[in-house]
């Protein structure tokens, strides 16, 4: 019998480790595959109106967005150029054209035929924003005209009405990415796969901006702004997440967290700067 009983003991210390493993394997697979069923996406909440974008889709929309507030226009200006936009181009950086525009180029699909510039800048998306800025900013009244009547006048499109399909969404994320409405441009993402890099998010920052008080601390970094222009780096830092491995960003009392998933939250979080932080080194290794 103390034979029998000692075969049993082990017998069961091995089927203890072999459940177990299997508890473990099964536990990571079934995270593994919680990732990929994720949809990533950006969404912007004005008031009643609301809209997605796609992630890259969202990175152009930030980028856009950002040069109009470096520039000091007004969110108008901003709505104005996300919907003409996502009209001609759907909000992507695409180097062709179309029938009616053959060399036309870029976000904006502005023609080097036109003058709007050499193919390699119209296809610079902070050149072209400028240059659509550029424009805008001559048209009289832009301000008070409907969205498609301003796009219109800069752009002078075979179908002049197309761009109030994309008023809604220009609205939108223009008050979340210019700051005007807090707590109201939303991205849900998968894990990040690699480390992120403080550098490369202020290389971002400036090229968006313009020059901003950036201190660096481990994988964060912490931006001296308050009100909208620190509601606007916020969301930009929500917006460009998935390129630049965010995990965290903490301003005015709020955070938003990558893996939580549930939006804006309140926080602890000061005014008077916005904290970035980035996925720490050893990530997807």
């Amino acid at each position: 019998m103390a034979r029998g009983r000692s075969f049993v003991r082990p017998t069961v210390l091995l089927l203890t480790v072999a459940l177990t493993g299997a508890g473990i394997y099964t536990v990571v697979s079934f995270l593994q595959r919680s990732e990929t069923l994720v949809s990533e996406r950006c969404t912007a909440d004005a008031g009643t109106q609301s809209a997605e974008l796609a992630t890259d889709q969202a990175v152009n929309a930030s980028l856009i967005t950002a040069v109009a507030v470096q520039r000091g226009l007004p969110p108008r200006a901003a709505s104005i150029a996300l919907a003409t936009a996502m009209q001609e181009s759907k909000l992507r950086n695409i180097a062709h054209g179309d029938q009616a525009g053959p060399d036309s180029r870029g976000l904006f699909q502005q023609r080097p035929s036109q003058g709007w510039g050499t193919e390699a800048q119209v296809m610079d998306p902070y050149y072209a924003a400028n240059a659509f800025y550029d424009a805008l900013v001559k048209v009289p009244g832009y301000e008070s005209l409907e969205i498609t009547d301003a796009a219109q006048r800069v752009q002078r499109s075979a179908y002049p009405l197309a761009y109030a399909q994309h008023e809604d969404m220009g609205r939108s994320f223009a008050s979340g990415l210019t700051g005007q409405a807090p707590a109201s441009v939303l991205c849900t993402l998968r894990a990040p796969q690699e480390p992120g890099i403080p550098a490369a998010v202020e290389s971002e920052l400036a090229l968006a901006y313009g020059p901003l008080a950036i201190t660096t601390e481990n994988d964060s970094l912490v931006v001296a702004a308050d009100g909208t222009q620190a509601w606007s780096v916020a969301q930009w830092a929500v917006a460009n997440a998935k390129g630049l491995a965010v995990t965290r960003v903490d301003v005015a009392g709020r955070s938003w967290d990558r893996e939580d998933q549930g939006g804006w939250q309140e926080s602890d979080a000061p005014a008077g700067q916005v904290r970035i932080t980035v996925a720490p080194a050893g990530t997807g290794s």
